[in-house]
């Protein structure tokens, strides 16, 4: 597809109404090639600098003309809707977003295409067994699968309690959680691509981008279409030809509040948005806070629990994938009780959120004077939901990596200051998180860089 092709197919009239839609009140990105041949990445006009944005038709018109030096050919808008956009500082400011999609990524190939929508059939029915069904779409992006949560299914009390991204990122994590034995089993099935290998992420951060209906994929000859549930099993990759694609636009329709119960339940198990930074700094010319750059970013709390309690468990065990579901469990056992009350803790909850196996009845593994439960599955269980290995993966190391830091460096230093405590001090509950955990919690990536 020559460049004239391209400005064709984005002259359309409902190419243009269907991107400027999805992309409005959002963040976007558009992807071109230098003369060189490489490609660029471009999110902020030029003179002045400023966020890019799509509202109407007209702002994509003015968009490709004014970065037509970069050859526009695929646009990108934020996960997060914002209350404004004129400057680079209103993307950092947390009160700033208005709204969050939730957004399963399924990175797939034109040899996986078919298992990609299995995995999508997996996480939508998951999606309707929680009630959530009439805000639910799908989005072939030209190499994979993206099943989304339209931004306005929560209502504006919930929005009103808890940051939007705090709410896509638990809803993605929470059900990737519920289906990961089925997400496995269909992974392990698939055929080995030569491409890209087939997989399904929680790319939910605070700059994510994803691709806008009926734009063009940045190097096949494929467009971005949408379609819902139902016409999972009529999907086919001819639906995605620029020439004669076949879009469903009720992409738009939802249900406001449809989706808050599977929300609380993700925010009480997950918590929210990881990657939140843990400091700010202020800008002497607008007097506006925004969060420091990776480089600049502390670890959280909860990664550094979680880490120095699953080192811990490898020390004194020598058990490396137990001890990884055992520094997520204890994570999560202290951050819950810091929030709710440890007596809060240990009471029956209808909600679902707490064990509906009477507590004596459940299996417990001691480490020192430290009970944690077990479950059925051999793994370490914070009420009915056990963690895994791959949630350690996901939910400690993959933010220590977010946060700038090689998840090895960080494993080697934890492994080098627990190693240096005795064994009494690993094998009491109270002196591992007074001396060991306390004395690091808010300093640990200032650690790892003295070595």
């Amino acid at each position: 597809m020559d460049y004239e092709e391209v400005l064709e197919h984005y002259s359309r009239p409902q190419v243009k109404s269907e991107v400027s839609t999805y992309c409005r009140g959002k963040w976007i990105a558009l992807e071109g090639s230098r003369r060189d041949g490489g490609r660029l990445f471009l999110r902020y006009e030029r003179r002045p600098r400023r966020p890019l944005t799509i509202n109407t038709p007209e702002d994509l018109d003015k968009a490709f003309k004014s970065l037509r030096y970069s050859r526009p050919r695929t646009v990108y808008a934020s996960i997060n809707a914002y209350r404004k956009l004129e400057d680079p500082e209103d993307l950092e400011e947390p009160t700033n977003i208005v709204g969050s999609a939730p957004i399963w990524d399924v990175d797939a190939s034109l040899d996986t295409w078919e298992y990609s929508l299995k995995i999508a059939r997996v996480i939508v029915s998951s999606l309707d067994d929680q009630g959530v069904s009439r805000s639910v779409f799908l989005k072939w992006s030209g190499r994979g699968m993206h099943i989304h949560i339209h931004e306005g299914a929560f209502s504006r009390d919930l929005l009103k309690r808890r940051n939007p991204l705090d709410i896509s990122f638990s809803m993605v994590e929470y059900v990737l959680k519920k289906t990961e034995s089925q997400l496995a089993d269909l992974i392990a099935k698939a055929p080995q691509s030569s491409d890209r290998p087939l997989k399904v992420e929680n790319k939910i951060d605070l700059k994510r981008v994803f691709t806008a209906p009926l734009s063009l994929h940045k190097s096949l000859n494929l467009c971005c279409v949408c379609f819902r549930p139902n016409d999972l099993d009529n999907f086919n990759l001819d639906w995605a030809q620029p020439d004669d694609y076949r879009h469903d636009e009720s992409w738009k329709v939802f249900e406001e509040g449809e989706a808050d119960p599977l929300a609380e339940k993700a925010l009480a198990e997950i918590g929210g948005y990881s990657g939140w930074p843990k400091t700010v700094t202020r800008t002497k010319e607008q007097g506006k806070t925004r969060p420091p750059r990776a480089e600049e970013r502390r670890l959280g709390r909860f990664q550094v629990m979680g880490l120095l309690q699953a080192v811990r468990y490898y020390i004194v065990t020598g058990n490396l994938e137990r001890a990884k579901s055992f520094g997520l469990n204890r994570a999560i056992f202290y951050a819950w009780a810091k929030r709710r009350g440890r007596s809060r803790l240990r009471q029956t909850r209808t909600t679902g959120r707490m064990p509906t196996v009477p507590v004596e009845e459940r299996r417990a593994e001691q480490l020192g004077n430290e009970k944690a439960f077990v479950s059925t599955g051999g793994w370490f269980a914070v009420g009915d939901t056990e963690q895994t290995p791959a949630d350690y993966d996901r939910q400690i190391a993959g933010r220590i990596e977010a946060a700038a830091i090689r998840y090895e460096d960080a494993w080697a230093a934890a492994i080098k200051y627990v190693d240096g405590f005795t064994r009494e001090t690993l094998l009491d509950q109270q002196g591992f998180y007074a001396e060991v955990y306390r004395r690091v919690r808010d300093t640990f990536k200032a650690f790892i860089e003295r070595g």
